[in-house]
């Protein structure tokens, strides 16, 4: 089952308090950057979210779910209509967070 745009429209307004906040379409799913990094996406309209040292020490008792078979599993963000938590979960996950791959470049 494919995500919906309502349900993307509806995560991405609860992260309108960060900056660069964005998301990319990718097979009925969406990736979402925090700031250029991949914090998470969501996946048959669930948030999933990167299993950091921060986002495990605010929801220690969270649940883990894999966003497709044969995936890492990913925490499950039951807390998406709280904007505040969100916010703030974005905030401390970001330093922990991996830089972006270096996009390979077509050799001529």
């Amino acid at each position: 089952m494919a995500s919906s745009k309502e349900y993307l429209n509806f995560i991405v307004e609860q992260l309108s308090e960060l900056d660069e906040i964005a998301y990319r379409a990718m097979m009925g799913e969406y990736i979402i950057y925090y700031r250029g990094k991949i914090a998470g996406g969501i996946y048959d309209d669930r948030l999933l979210i990167k299993p950091t040292k921060a986002a495990v020490a605010l929801m220690p008792s969270a649940h883990y779910e894999s966003p497709y078979k044969g995936a890492k599993e990913l925490i499950l963000v039951e807390e998406v209509d709280n904007k505040t938590f969100l916010t703030e979960l974005f905030e401390a996950m970001y330093d922990e967070l991996p830089l972006p791959k270096p996009k390979k470049t077509k050799k001529a």
